[in-house]
Parts: C-alpha cells; sequence; structure tokens
C-alpha cells in the first residue's frame, strides 16, 4: 500500500468541502441542497463513482469551478469521495444541508484553508486516510486574540452585540 499526499488546487477565496458518500445520485442532491439553501453562492461538485462505470459525477452553477472540482477528484482518486468548491458563500451556509443529503457518509473537512488530502493507495483502489486543513497551532490565544476573535464574528455577522 503506499500513502500519498494530494493537494487540493483552488483560487484564493474559494472554500472546499470534501466528503464522502454512496450513490449515484449523490451529485444531483448535493447540487439540490446547495441551492435551495443559498442562490447567491457559485459553486462545482464533483463525485467519484466506486462501481460501474466508475466515473467522475459533476456538477454545479459554475463551469470553472466544475472544472475545478472534476480535475481535483480526478487527483484525488478515492471511490464515493466527493469535492464542493464555493465562491461567493462559505461552508458554514450550506454545510448542514449536506450533511443531511441521505447518501453523504461523512466530511474530512469545510475550510479556506490550503488542504492536502490524505491518500492510501491499493491494487482495488483509493481511500482517503484523512486531511491536513491549514496549519499547525503556533501557540495558545491570549485575552486579546479572544476579544480579536469576538470582534471579528460580530464584524461579519455571525454575533450581535
Amino acid at each position: 500500500m503506499n500513502i500519498l499526499t494530494v493537494p487540493i488546487e483552488r483560487p484564493e477565496g474559494v472554500n472546499l468541502i470534501l466528503g464522502q458518500a454512496h450513490f449515484i445520485k449523490t451529485v444531483e442532491d448535493l447540487h439540490e441542497a446547495i441551492v435551495t439553501t443559498s442562490a447567491q453562492i457559485r459553486f462545482g461538485i464533483a463525485f467519484c463513482e466506486s462501481s460501474g462505470p466508475a466515473l467522475v459525477r459533476r456538477s454545479g452553477n459554475d463551469p470553472e469551478l466544475v472544472e475545478l472540482a472534476t480535475r481535483n477528484a480526478l487527483a484525488i482518486g478515492a471511490g464515493h469521495s466527493f469535492l464542493v468548491l464555493l465562491a461567493d458563500g462559505f461552508p458554514i451556509n450550506v454545510l448542514n444541508p449536506i450533511k443531511a443529503v441521505p447518501e453523504v457518509c461523512r466530511i474530512f473537512c469545510a475550510t479556506a484553508n490550503p488542504v492536502e488530502v490524505v491518500v492510501a493507495e491499493s491494487g482495488g483502489g483509493r481511500a482517503i486516510l484523512g486531511v491536513v486543513d491549514g496549519c499547525s497551532p503556533k501557540g495558545v490565544e491570549s485575552q486579546h486574540d479572544v476579544s480579536d476573535r469576538l470582534a471579528f464574528l460580530r464584524r461579519i455577522g455571525y454575533k450581535l452585540g
């Protein structure tokens, strides 16, 4: 078995959600979950089918993000994995509806950070073991850092007061 890392390619300002699901209609259900939650989000979805024709199924409302999600999914190559790339919105806007899609088994990450996918490759195919999401902690927050965090959340509208 080989272990490798696959960096997710995406432009600055594009968020991602990486997960695992289990059925051919996953791509349609993910598409529906996103568009019914937020009309302004631009997105691309790619889903790696793991049986039958074993194709990368894709959808979205932004052709460039669909193409980029597809290239990343092919690079990861793990059966039943899916990748959603989001612009003009954030994972927090669509994550719960995505988790509620009946085919979704797990979410590996939802982030704007640089991501490397840790993949195991055997004779039978590939599997996602986990992700490297951003960097390691550089310390522990101080009271000033707490104040900055709370001010930021209020500034972007996630906290009142």
